[in-house]
């Protein structure tokens, strides 16, 4: 008798922790890998948003919290809204969770019945798709490419959307591409999508700060789509905080009822020490840590002029994030050193066997014909890293 469940087997590992604990196993038996793999600020966490943690402590803020968080986080989070995005959101309206990951969930598990459609435009992070079928839903692809800076249109979505769909996942800026959708864009998306109200749109802006161009836009800012919007945010990339685990989404009152139900019954309130610290990060003024960002600007500047460089790489200069997404379709069909590449995670188990650099395949990212290299390292190792991956694929372009 098979004692897992259907739902455990149809989920997948995530990509990009098959390939980190790779580098690590390697790393530990003494090969030197530069590891890109993953989506890691490596910034210490601003000290005043530390000096809040242990001020938490000294206070004893050490017993549950509310499930959707506390009032003072969601007060800071609507404050933040505000400022940052002009939107307008009540404390009832958010509940704060363990990462965004779980703010995610919630929301699918909220609104996804069996056998309900979910569209992805790809490439989208390796995760939106398990996330989908953990609910019993079915993810549909939305296909996109280089040649299109990795984005759909709005004719391309309304093309897309049936009476099974119940919503779209989406994240912009976009992990792995580091693109964005544009005011225009997103405004021309939620004409199309406030035709369907059956339809959620759920908008990962994790990276929302991350963006060398301009400030981002949430399409919830668009009125005719706030009543079907999710806005997923969280303190993990801005903030450098990923350990610290605190997302959070803001929904209309109806969905932020459901996501509370949900949470209330899986993990309850996230960490109240992290949740105090989050108040101080979100009431600072952005501009405070803008440091980090201007320093993954240059990273990226330096990453591209060197990537340009490498014979059948396709880039994209990436407006966001700290991620490249290069095309390697070049090398597909070739086999390399003895080993055959039927696709972008071939490619990318060949450059950590013989470049000894770490990144992740585009397959579960949906855009098989690409890779991601996440370029939060330092420009020590971002050039070592590259100047490997031109050097072990020279043989095959001579």
């Amino acid at each position: 008798m098979d004692k897992l469940s259907d739902r455990v087997k149809r989920l997948g590992y995530s990509q990009t922790f098959v390939m980190s604990n790779k580098a690590r196993e390697m790393k530990a038996a003494g090969i030197d890998v530069i590891s890109l793999t993953l989506g890691e600020p490596d910034f210490d966490v601003p000290d005043n948003i530390k000096q809040a943690a242990f001020d938490a402590i000294n206070q004893n803020y050490s017993h549950y919290s509310p499930v959707p968080g506390f009032l003072e986080l969601r007060e800071a989070v609507a404050f933040k809204l505000k400022r940052d995005n002009n939107l307008e959101y009540k404390p009832s309206q958010i509940c704060v969770s363990n990462g965004a990951k779980q703010a995610i969930l919630n929301v699918l598990a909220s609104v996804i019945n069996d056998g309900d459609e979910v569209l992805l435009p790809a490439p989208y992070w390796v995760s939106y798709d398990e996330m989908v079928k953990m609910m019993g839903g079915t993810s549909v692809m939305l296909p996109t490419s280089y040649v299109t800076d990795f984005k759909i249109t709005a004719e391309q979505l309304e093309e897309s959307i049936t009476d099974k769909t119940k919503a779209i996942l989406f994240s912009s800026p976009c992990n792995p591409s580091g693109g964005y959708y544009t005011y225009d864009e997103l405004k021309s998306m939620a004409k199309v999508i406030a035709k369907y109200p059956h339809v959620t749109v759920i908008s990962d802006e994790i990276y929302e700060y991350i963006n060398y161009e301009t400030k981002t836009t949430s399409i919830a800012q668009f009125p005719e789509v706030y009543e079907q919007t999710a806005v997923i945010n969280g303190m993990s990339k801005a903030f450098a905080m990923t350990g610290w685990r605190i997302g959070y989404s803001a929904c209309p009152e109806w969905l932020a009822k459901a996501c509370e139900k949900v949470q209330g019954q899986m993990t309850s309130g996230a960490n109240t020490v992290a949740q105090r610290a989050s108040i101080t990060a979100l009431k600072t003024d952005p501009s405070e840590y803008k440091y980090m960002i201007d320093a993954f600007q240059k990273r990226r500047d330096l990453v591209y002029d060197l990537m340009k460089e490498i014979p059948g790489f396709k880039v994209v200069l990436p407006k966001a994030a700290f991620y490249f997404f290069p095309d390697i379709s070049y090398y597909v069909g070739k086999t390399l050193n003895g080993t055959e590449i039927k696709d972008s995670d071939d490619f990318a188990m060949f450059l950590l066997e013989n470049a000894h650099v770490g990144c992740v395949g585009g397959v579960s990212f949906g855009s098989p014909e690409c890779i991601r290299f996440s370029y939060a390292a330092s420009e020590e190792d971002l050039r070592e890293a590259m100047k490997r991956i031109k050097d072990v694929l020279a043989p095959f372009n001579s």
